[in-house]
């Protein structure tokens, strides 16, 4: 079988329009499922990203655990995203929108620029 190196690989897949990403400092990845957790220590996470879309390749130690069925804490009610003026004006001169609908996009992503963009492109359609 014919092997290539790792630099090789993320030439060749760069070429083919696939980003790849290594996540060096993963402590540990928790798959939840309907009734058991999969816990992955010493975990190896490669991202794989290509046309908006990222995928995860995960390789460790898997450990099953059971999940109880008793509901989960409830999460406390997060504080309001805090969004920079900067950004604000960013995304509306990006997209061509208000200062209210560009504010919203932003606090609806969390302060995420691209997403807040992505967003309102899809919905202008």
């Amino acid at each position: 079988m014919f092997s290539m190196s790792p630099r090789e690989l993320k030439r060749m897949l760069k070429k083919m329009g696939i980003d790849v990403e290594e996540y060096g400092d993963v402590d540990r990845v928790e798959i939840f499922l309907k009734n058991k957790k999969l816990v992955i220590t010493n975990p190896q996470v490669v991202a794989f990203k290509t046309g908006g879309q990222v995928a995860f390749q995960i390789s460790g130690v898997v450990k099953e655990e059971e999940v109880s069925a008793q509901p989960a804490p409830q999460q406390p009610v997060a504080e309001e995203v805090k969004i920079p003026e900067e950004d604000i004006k960013f995304v509306m001169e990006q997209t061509g929108v208000s200062y209210e609908e560009a504010r919203k996009a932003l606090v609806n992503s969390k302060g995420d620029i691209i997403q807040a963009i992505l967003a309102i492109k899809s919905a202008k359609g």
